[in-house]
Order: C-alpha cells, then structure tokens, then sequence
C-alpha cells in the first residue's frame, strides 16, 4: 500500500520540469561556480540529466524518448539556466541536434536507430557547424564531403567552436555535398564519435559560457552514405535548426535573468528588514523579466503552432519574429542583469556570497555573440522589404 502522499510524490517524479528543477537546484546550482571558474564540463549536471531520462527531452515517444515539444523544452531550459547557465546551455543545444534528426531525417533506418539508441543510452550530440574561414556563417561551408571508395566518404573540417565536442558521443556537422559543390549547398553529416575523430587546435579561455568548453577543432572522419542527411541542411536550418537555436537560447538567458532578479529581490528583502528602504529598480527589473518571458513564450506558441507542425509553413513573418526574438532577449538578459547588479551593489560584485551576479553578467554577455546580432538586423531588414503588408 502507498503511504499518504505516495501518489503525488510518484507524479512529480514522472513530470520532466519537475526532475529538472532538481537537477538545477541540488546539482547544477552546486558547481555552477566551479564549472565557471576551471572552465570546465559540468560533469555533474549532464550526469544528472541523464540519469532523469532528460538528455532523451526531444527524441520522439515512438524511438524511446520524451517526445516533448517546444514549449516543455523552453521551461526545462530555463529551469536549468536558473542553477547553470552553461548546463542550461549544452543541454539546449543538444536538444537542437536532436530535433534536427527527428524532424528531418525520421524515415531513414540509421538515424532512427541512433536516435533509439541515443534515447535508450543517454548520448550527447554536438554540433560542427562553424568553420574557420567562413566569417562565421553557418549558411556556407569550406569543407566537403568527398567519396572515398565504394559507398563510403571522408571529412575534414576545421571548425571555429565546437561546444562540448570532446564530451559529446555524436557530431552533426555541415559540409558542402561534394568538393564541385558550391559553398550555400550543404549537407548534415552524423559522426558517432571515436577516438582521433575531433582534434583540439586551441583552448577556450573566455569572459562566459566558460563551462560549454567550445574550443576550435579539426574533425576527421570517414563515413557511409547513410550518415548523410537526405534533407538539404538549407531546409534543416530554415526549419527547425534557426527556430530551435533562438527559442532555446533565448529560455537559457530566461533562466539566468530570472536568478538574478531573485537574488536581487531577496538582497533587497533583507535590506528593508535592516530599515532601508525600497529600491525601486526592482519593480523595474521584474517588469523586464516579463517582457522576457512573454517574448519567449509568444515565440514558441507562433513556432508550434505554424512552423512546427508543417515544416514548409516557417514564412517570412515567422522568420523575423524568431530573429527579433535573439536580439531582443540577448539585449535584455544583460539589461536585467545589470539592474540586479546594481541593487545588491557591493553585494552582487563580490564573487563568493549569496548575492553573487558576476557569473550572471558575464554569461549574459555571451548571447549578443552567438550569431552576431548586426547579422540578424541586416536579414530581418532584407526580409522587411520583401515583406507585404504589416507583419
């Protein structure tokens, strides 16, 4: 017989937001300081992950996973930023992968297998998707795919950040199609990895995001036809990678707006118990906040309810919206962050105390550098003009 309680306790425990606020708040909060300060993989966070079955969020219900959709994506994320915004941050870019997998590639034997697989073991995927040399445009690529006897190709690219690659179990990366290809027709290729495959060829001594370990890498790799997306990588992109990318990204500086608003209001709470006073920056840090989060959630709804049921219906005023999105989230985390900092003061600049915001800020700082922000302004001002009547 279950003890009093019993049944709420055992939905909890089935709930995926629910395992996540644990893993954020008993794992990742714990070294969160530490992951930044060595630089270091959050061992302990996506060791956690997976032992709740959340590195599996994204892979379909029908090959062993979660199944879940974006919007379950977009609180798991936040949740996660909360404790770790660079666990936040790897396991968001994961999911990415994933989704483009499984919503790209779902008929083809291989890929359904690894993704049952990376479901049923937990597998970490990364993603190759820089290059050196292409200004960092992901749209283009330097590399190809070239045969390599009968049925069988080799790769080697030499990519500008990989996060996490030296932990990840798979690669999926972009390549031109062949070496007569021209640069805009890619393809992804999927690189269970092994030893040799991915080469480090500098370090990743940066201001934030320090945990993600996003150094450059040579990737050398053979391959089958199999292990090349049937899809071209410009759909892939347009349709799931692009959306997912800003949603995910933007649920992340969510989570790290949304710590620093709490400590800023528990400093401000233990402040007037002393008698002094309100800050009214506060009301406005919190006010910030919700716009955050409304745009987060808007974004998502639009996604799910156009650009993810039909993957052909990402039009030209969902594209701007998704866009907009990653400027105006990355803009504003730094924004609410800022205001948290300056109303814990002294408090929020010292590193090892309650109210520490210089991991927060830092890592804010991150999101205007992840896809450059003056690249987006351009598209959406190019998409403006072909854009008719109002948005």
């Amino acid at each position: 017989m279950l003890a009093k309680g019993a049944p709420c306790a055992l939905l909890q425990a089935a709930d995926p937001l629910w395992r996540a606020r644990r893993v954020s708040h008993e794992v990742a909060a714990v070294f969160a300081a530490e992951v930044d300060q060595q630089a270091r993989f959050p061992v302990e966070a996506i060791s956690a992950l997976a032992d709740e079955r959340l590195l599996g969020a994204a892979v379909p219900a029908a090959l062993g996973g979660l199944g879940l959709g974006i919007a379950d994506l977009v609180e798991i994320a936040a949740t996660l930023a909360q404790g770790c915004a660079a666990t936040a941050m790897i396991w968001a870019m994961h999911q990415i992968q994933v989704a483009c997998l499984a919503r790209h590639d779902h008929a083809s034997p291989f890929v359904r297998r690894w993704l049952a697989k990376a479901a049923a073991d937990q597998l970490l995927i990364a993603s190759v998707t820089s290059e050196v040399g292409t200004g960092g445009d992901i749209r283009t690529s330097i590399a190809a795919v070239e045969p390599d006897g009968a049925n069988r190709y080799r790769l080697d690219k030499h990519g500008a950040t990989i996060s996490y690659g030296a932990q990840a179990h798979a690669l999926l990366a972009t390549a031109r199609r062949g070496p007569a290809a021209d640069a805009g027709d890619q393809v992804l290729v999927l690189l269970p990895t092994s030893p040799g495959t991915l080469e480090p060829t500098g370090r990743w001594d940066t201001l934030g995001m320090r945990g993600t370990c996003s150094p450059p890498g040579r990737l050398r790799a053979t391959l089958d036809a199999d292990q090349i997306l049937r899809e071209p990588f410009a759909d892939i992109c347009a349709q799931t990678m692009v959306p997912y990318s800003h949603i995910l990204w933007a649920a992340c500086w969510r989570g790290i707006a949304s710590d620093a608003v709490c400590r800023a209001r528990q400093y401000a709470r233990a402040r007037a118990a002393r008698g002094g006073g309100v800050d009214r920056r506060l009301a406005d840090a919190a006010s910030r906040l919700q716009q955050l989060q409304a745009m987060v959630s808007q974004t998502a709804r639009a996604y799910a309810g156009r650009g993810a049921q039909d993957d052909s219906a990402v039009d030209l005023g969902l594209a701007i919206q998704l866009n907009q999105l990653k400027l105006g989230a990355s803009e504003l985390v730094v924004r609410i962050v800022s205001l948290a900092l300056g109303i814990c003061g002294i408090a929020g600049y010292q590193n090892d105390g309650p109210y520490a915001l210089g991991r927060h800020l830092r890592d804010a700082y991150s999101a205007g550098c992840m896809i450059n922000n003056e690249r987006l302004r351009e598209a959406n001002a190019g998409m403006l003009l072909l854009a008719k009547g109002v948005l």
